[in-house]
């Protein structure tokens, strides 16, 4: 029997389709087996075994979301329910390694609704033969397609998704594959050959160490030829005696009648053989990533010696390229399986998976909230507003605001919301107020002091600048160059502007503490203004006229204490402004 064994990498280098007649079924590859196959070349090939675990890791990311869950807290709440982490995380694995996936769908008893979702693995699937209209109605299901073959499991038929009434139906997951109808190759087809010899090359060390007699070396018997029995004895023999890595270092000692009669060992040199084999391994490293569109194998946790994608900028950029060309696509094919049986449920959702990619990895790009939730990964929680609710409270404030005339007016002091106790200058102009009332007063912090002059108090949104990343509420506020009354802006918080949008899902949402909202870097300034001359015709004569500033100071009069985050930009706060810690 010859134990030469030579390595065919042609094998399932493409996968064969066929209707069999007599089969309800389309036969996938081989035997019908590609499916088994492709699980194999992941198990034997340690290169392709770490990329498919890598991609179908960032494939799924931390799970799915929607960047819409806060307005739609119900229609969130049953994605959740239907979609496990569990499945999802098993339905990502086959699509990377397999090239597809499927969920087994099941309804309520009156189908009016999908009432759970489970992954179905897709080697146990086979498509039904489509119909005159080219769709497939059904999947056929086997726990094995090998026991099939030899007539020991009949496969069980199972609708497509829509195309029964039944309770239960399978929905199929592919990506378009030029001249493949029924099933889809995986994307890394041209590699497979490079992931068996890498299993190959794997395959002859272990056996080189394993056999370390051959074929290093050739004993050559010289006194006759033994019977087959005795041939098997030594044979035996000299292999516990001195194969195998633990036998290394040890030396053969003969005793023989003469010269004419000892064993003849001679070595069997290989030449070049590490040299070819290292050749081969790196050779078939390299073409999986190629196969496999892996741009910087350090994403995957591979490391290798090029020096490719080393760097901090480099892994930035081959980190950004991979997920926006390679990982988004595969994301969006089983996002559109998804959204088809949320459609069953009339459940609308931006649903998007959460990246794994760091955040200093993303582009620093203006774009809507949503967007920037689905890029970063990061949540929009309630306590974190978008334009869309800010928008009405912008349109509230503005039309309260004041643009102050300078002809009539004079700012003689302005500083950030930066004490203690903010309700001590209120009830200090009060003090100093002559009580007299100033005909144009919309605040309860406008009066008249000591010696006649009107002034008013009013808050700024400041700085007076916004940034490319600022939000849009505060560049309109900037923008408005207004000021306003400090009643105005703790109105705006008693107002329910936008149902669920504050903290804890409050309806109101305190901009007086929060401005824009959490990582904020605006804060109120308060101003104060002075009537000039001319623009004012007081009397000064009034008896409350003689309360003075200092008399007022005085008087010692208990103030209320402020709290401190008016002073402070949110992004300056605990936590960055959010209520919770991030």
């Amino acid at each position: 029997m010859s134990n030469i064994r030579f390595v065919n990498l042609s094998s399932y280098t493409t996968p064969v389709v066929k209707e069999q007649t007599g089969k309800e079924w389309v036969a996938y590859g081989e035997n019908n087996l590609y499916f088994d196959y492709l699980i194999e070349r992941y198990n034997g090939s340690a290169t392709n075994n770490a990329i498919i675990n890598g991609m179908s890791e960032l494939i799924y990311g931390k799970g799915l979301d929607a960047s819409d869950s806060n307005r739609k807290p119900n229609e969130y709440a049953q994605m959740k329910s239907l979609f496990t982490k569990d499945c999802l995380r098993k339905v990502t694995a086959d699509y990377k390694m397999m090239g597809q996936c499927a969920f087994q769908v099941i309804y309520s008893k009156d189908r009016s609704k999908v009432t759970e979702v489970y992954h179905m693995p897709i080697e146990s699937l086979r498509a039904e033969k489509c119909n005159e209209e080219g769709d497939i109605e059904a999947y056929y299901y086997a726990k094995s397609w090998v026991e099939v073959a030899k007539k020991k499991e009949i496969p069980t038929r199972i609708a497509a998704f829509g195309f029964s009434n039944d309770g239960i139906e399978i929905l199929y997951v592919r990506p378009y594959r030029a001249g493949f109808y029924y099933y889809s190759p995986v994307d890394y087809q041209g590699g497979l050959p490079y992931a068996e010899l890498e299993e190959e090359v794997a395959n002859y060390h272990i056996n080189n160490i394993k056999n370390g007699l051959a074929p290093s070396m050739l004993i050559n018997m010289n006194n006759g030829v033994p019977t087959e029995e005795e041939r098997y004895t030594i044979e035996n023999r000299i292999i516990e005696k001195f194969s195998g890595t633990s036998n290394s270092g040890k030396f053969i000692l003969a005793f023989n009648d003469n010269k004419e009669m000892a064993a003849d060992i001679t070595p069997v040199q290989l030449s070049d053989a590490s040299d070819q084999y290292q050749f081969l391994s790196s050779e078939s490293m390299q073409k999986l990533m190629v196969a496999h569109r892996v741009t910087s194998p350090m994403l995957l946790g591979i490391k290798d010696s090029s020096g490719l994608g080393n760097n901090a900028e480099e892994l930035k950029t081959a980190s950004i390229l991979f997920e926006n060309t390679v990982i988004a696509p595969m994301q969006e094919n089983i996002l559109d399986g998804l959204d088809k049986i949320l459609a069953y449920n009339d459940i609308s959702l931006n649903l998007y998976f959460k990246t794994l990619q760091p955040l200093e990895f993303r582009d620093n790009v203006v774009v809507d909230a949503e967007t920037k939730e689905e890029q970063t990964g990061v949540k929009l929680s309630k306590e974190e507003p978008n334009d869309d609710h800010l928008d009405s409270m912008f349109n509230l404030l503005d039309e309260v605001g004041e643009v102050i005339n300078e002809d009539e007016w004079e700012l003689v002091e302005e500083a950030p919301v930066d004490y203690d106790a903010e309700e001590q200058m209120e009830k200090f102009f009060a003090f100093a107020s002559t009580g007299t009332a100033f005909p144009n007063s919309k605040s309860t912090q406008d009066g008249v002091t000591s010696d006649g002059k009107p002034y008013k108090v009013r808050y700024g949104y400041a700085p007076n600048q916004a940034g490319s990343n600022s939000r849009e509420f505060c560049k309109k506020m900037i923008s408005a160059n207004k000021v306003y009354r400090k009643e105005d802006i703790l109105e705006m918080g008693n107002k329910a502007v936008n149902e669920g949008f504050g903290p804890k899902g409050a309806a109101t949402y305190d901009i007086w503490f929060y401005k824009g909202g959490a990582r904020c870097h605006h804060f109120w300034m308060r101003k104060v203004f002075m009537a000039k001359e001319g623009a004012y015709n007081v009397d000064a004569k009034n008896p409350n006229a003689e309360i003075s500033v200092n008399k007022a100071k005085k008087e010692g009069a208990e103030l209320d204490v402020n709290n401190i985050n008016v002073a402070k930009r949110p992004v300056d706060m605990p936590n960055e402004g959010f209520l919770n810690p991030r």
